[in-house]
């Protein structure tokens, strides 16, 4: 656990921003901060547990007790500036309507010094960033780290259901997939059909190398990023929706987009479906460390 301001004149005071790594308020500036976080606690379509509306105060709350420095990128991920934005109040006659709030938002919120990153609320929350960050960046593709396909026409009677996500996506951007292994005939029958990259899970370990390297030939030059934290193996990530067991593990997903964001660029984030009730408190301070190294790659090789 870090310790904040050990050193100040009777003057100054200790104190605890309400910000992402207790940023203090010169580095939380969305004007100036490299990257910024809009928490959206959205959970309208959640089909098993519930609670992913908890995620984005969750992960900021755990987020305080984050070092500064990071060893790994040598450099203080907090002098970049990360400004928490205002979070989207949540519209309940629908996700379709709840999409396009987050598309307005994100369009307003796009700048070329800056990287927006979304936290989660569920996966249907991706699609309103997508489609706001393919207008301005006309190349976009999106790589999607999730545990299911999600490529289904329609789910429970909805074509915007988190089942979905991958499917609308497409509709605007190309998208890889990396660790599903979970999915329905219908799935797998439309990767087959329309040549989907998708990159199963697990990957052997002399394989791994190779996926990662065929996933940077996939992708376009300007990326997305969205992480469903199920993706993650429920031993180190149990605080999900729809927990699947033989996930990725912390050491493989850092690589993974470490070495994406070394060759590509990062123009947007998102870590969704964190339901901070269904698991031990270490799942937020993983979440919130994810976010955090995310916010270090996109920022350090931009």
């Amino acid at each position: 656990m870090k310790h904040m301001n050990e050193t100040h004149s009777n003057s100054e005071v200790p104190r605890q921003w309400n910000t992402f790594i207790n940023t203090p308020p010169e580095n939380n500036d969305p004007k100036t901060a490299a990257v910024k976080l809009l928490p959206i606690p959205y959970d309208g379509t959640t089909s098993y547990r519930t609670g992913s509306r908890d995620g984005p105060s969750a992960i900021i709350t755990a987020s305080r007790q984050l070092e500064d420095y990071d060893l790994e990128l040598d450099c203080n991920i907090a002098d970049i500036g990360i400004a928490i934005l205002p979070e989207i109040e949540v519209d309940v006659s629908g996700p379709e309507s709840m999409i396009s709030r987050i598309d307005k938002v994100v369009s307003s919120s796009i700048s070329e010094n800056s990287i927006i990153g979304l936290l989660g609320g569920e996966h249907t929350i991706s699609i309103g960033a997508v489609q706001a960050l393919k207008r301005h960046n006309k190349d976009l593709s999106v790589l999607y780290l999730d545990a299911h396909a999600d490529l289904r026409e329609t789910y429970m009677g909805s074509p915007w259901s988190h089942a979905c996500v991958a499917r609308r996506i497409l509709e605007t951007c190309p998208i890889v997939e990396i660790g599903v292994r979970s999915l329905s005939l219908e799935e797998k029958q439309l990767i087959e059909k329309l040549h989907i990259p998708v990159h199963f899970w697990p990957v052997d370990v002399e394989d791994f190398q190779n996926m990662i390297e065929s996933t940077i030939d996939q992708l376009s030059e300007h990326i997305y990023i969205s992480i469903d934290l199920d993706v993650l193996d429920p031993s180190i990530m149990s605080a999900v929706g729809n927990p699947e067991p033989g996930g990725i593990t912390w050491e493989g997903i850092t690589k993974i987009i470490r070495s994406v964001s070394e060759r590509k660029q990062v123009v947007g984030f998102d870590i969704v479906e964190l339901s901070p009730e269904e698991g031990p408190e270490a799942c937020s301070f993983i979440a919130a460390k994810l976010a955090y190294k995310l916010a270090g790659y996109a920022t350090t090789y931009r």
